[in-house]
């Protein structure tokens, strides 16, 4: 019992593994994401074709699509591939995974395994964490991400037995459920799957079913039924990873498997015609001497007399490897070929079927696309859409920081995670949309558009400021429900007045972002920024003289202060925006 939940445990902890790899790999890859990675990664999935091969290239060269699909799940998370074009990547896994069936068929020889260079490769590159330099820790990050993927697959199979033939009973009762027609094609596609989900890797037991058919132990039907199923079971491994993941990348999780599921069904559809078509192929091209579907004992005993049956039976088996694989690769290439002409529909049925949360991916592009408009002034105006909506964003992780303010610990906790994660997607903006002006002012500029990128540059520093101030100010919040301290009334309807000037502020710079900059008029802006500080002024000079005569504790007043204070900062970035935005203003 002992033994049994040890390795239960080994199981968990391998999943953890596996999870917080793929984790630590996305985070870093949104870190690094920039202009040339994205190009790149565009250009490899520029139309469908390309998408196509390029999954089958990268399932090729690892043997696993489990971890092509993974990584695919990584990269959409990071916004480093779109919808449409993981789903070309993951219709060319399908097809390249097939590879190691051929070399364990032809060759006799075990999968190449990634996970052998998992350590190394996290050898190789750890020391990138603790260089100083921010681009080189990323890309150490992500490199062990990288190596702990495919290290935690590998635990993931050896935490589950290999060679379940060598348990006693499992042989009799695989030959019990054996040729019993549709009821055997159903039992052999929930083993198929069963087993992969257990495995994670549909390589590893696409082979141990070429070992169980070579043996003679299931026939050539239900040796392709479990095939199928193998066929849904490692679509398990990249929802898994999606699960940790943003709805982006839990859509091409989704397509992945309706990708895999529609293949099970066209194909059962024409289940036995088809499996005569393999037959009938393979011994044309001397794959087998004689059709597998003779292993039936049935069609066995009709074609061959008592003396012929124990030699024809021997060469099919003998051959079925090499027959399953071809199976296999038709079977999967028939369905890229059918579904690649519909990967826009089927980015759409995903898109329905998992809908955006409310907040989530608040910080994104949506006027920037690659590469700039014909004209610096187009480009220019769609920088400052970009910027407008920028700021808009800011504008609502503001309000999510104040609505949260009177939460429960537990419940803020959540929230406070989501804060966290806006920011970390507002300095994703920032150099996104910074990279974009450097692009353009790479242009012939006239004058005034020189002059007008760099005040853009300046506003976007400046919003990306106000966000970094929002969450001091939800730490600050987070520090308070830690440590257990409750506000007093007074105190808490002080802060609820600063806020109330802040987000006047940020409500008034929005606005003026949203204008042609001739037209902003930056008095109000001036006279919301004046009461800030002057309300600023106050609260602090009360706050020193509460703290004097110890009206609440010093660890209650530093939190206090660093609110209020922090709010003060906000002001002052929110009225830089609208000084910038003026120069523009005076400049045309």
């Amino acid at each position: 019992m002992d033994y049994d939940i040890f390795e239960l445990l080994k199981l968990i902890g391998s999943l953890g593994v596996f999870l917080y790899g793929m984790k630590l790999m996305s985070e870093s890859l949104q870190k690094l994401a920039g202009n040339k990675m994205r190009q790149i990664l565009t250009a490899m999935t520029s139309n469908r074709i390309t998408g196509v091969l390029t999954g089958i290239f990268i399932t090729a060269l690892i043997q696993s699509s489990s971890a092509t699909t993974v990584m695919v799940v990584s990269f959409v998370n990071a916004g480093l591939l779109d919808l449409v074009g993981s789903i070309g990547v993951i219709l060319g896994a399908n097809v390249g995974t097939t590879v190691t069936s051929w070399l364990v068929a032809g060759l006799g020889l075990g999968e190449f395994s990634m996970s052998d260079l998992a350590l190394p490769i996290i050898g190789c590159t750890l020391p990138l964490l603790f260089s100083k330099k921010r681009s080189r820790k990323n890309w150490g990050e992500m490199f062990i991400g990288f190596g702990l993927l495919f290290l935690a697959l590998r635990f993931l199979q050896e935490s589950m037995p290999t060679n379940l033939h060598d348990y006693p009973g499992v042989g009799d009762f695989i030959q019990k459920i054996s040729n019993l027609g549709f009821r055997s094609w159903m039992i052999f596609l929930l083993i198929g799957a069963v087993l992969t989900t257990l495995f994670q890797s549909s390589s590893a037991t696409v082979a141990l079913t070429l070992v169980i058919c070579s043996k003679g132990w299931i026939g050539y039907e239900d040796a392709a039924a479990m095939i199928m199923g193998e066929n849904i079971g490692t679509t398990i491994t990249a929802n898994l990873a999606a699960a940790v993941a943003n709805v982006q990348a839990k859509r091409a999780a989704l397509a992945h498997f309706i990708i895999n599921v529609f293949g099970v069904i066209w194909l059962f559809v024409i289940f036995t015609p088809f499996l005569h078509f393999i037959g009938d192929l393979s011994v044309a091209l001397h794959l087998s001497r004689y059709n597998p579907i003779y292993s039936n004992p049935h069609l066995l005993n009709e074609a061959f007399s008592p003396e012929a049956r124990a030699g024809v039976l021997a060469s099919i088996n003998a051959a079925m490897p090499l027959v399953l694989s071809l199976f296999n690769t038709l079977a999967k290439g028939i369905n890229v070929t059918i579904l690649i002409w519909f990967t826009k529909l089927l980015a759409k049925i995903v898109s329905r079927l998992i809908p955006p949360k409310a907040g989530e991916d608040s910080f994104k592009l949506k006027h920037i696309k690659i590469g700039m408009l014909s004209t610096p002034d187009a480009s220019l105006f769609q920088a400052k859409q970009e910027i407008s909506l920028y700021g808009q964003n800011t504008l609502e992780m503001y309000h999510k920081m104040v609505q949260a303010f009177h939460l429960p610990a537990g419940e803020y906790e959540k929230e406070f995670e989501k804060l966290q994660q806006l920011e970390d997607e507002s300095d994703r903006v920032e150099v996104e949309i910074a990279d974009y002006l450097t692009k353009v002012s790479e242009s012939k500029l006239s004058t005034e558009n020189s002059q007008r990128v760099r005040a853009m540059f300046k506003i976007v520093s400046e919003i990306e400021s106000v966000a970094d101030s929002v969450l001091n100010v939800a730490k600050a919040i987070y520090r308070r429900n830690e440590q257990n301290i409750s506000f007093p009334e007074e105190l808490s309807n002080k802060l609820q007045h600063m806020f109330s000037l802040v987000d006047e502020s940020i409500v008034i710079m929005c606005s003026n972002l949203n204008m042609e900059y001739t037209q902003v008029n930056a008095k109000k802006a001036y006279e919301i920024e004046q009461a800030i500080n002057d309300y600023r002024t106050i609260l602090k000079q009360e706050h020193l003289l509460a703290v004097e005569e110890k009206r609440y504790d010093y660890s209650l007043g530093i939190i206090y202060s660093d609110m209020f204070s922090e709010c003060e900062k906000i002001g002052d970035y929110t009225i830089n925006v609208t000084q910038a935005i003026k120069e523009i203003g005076h400049e045309e």
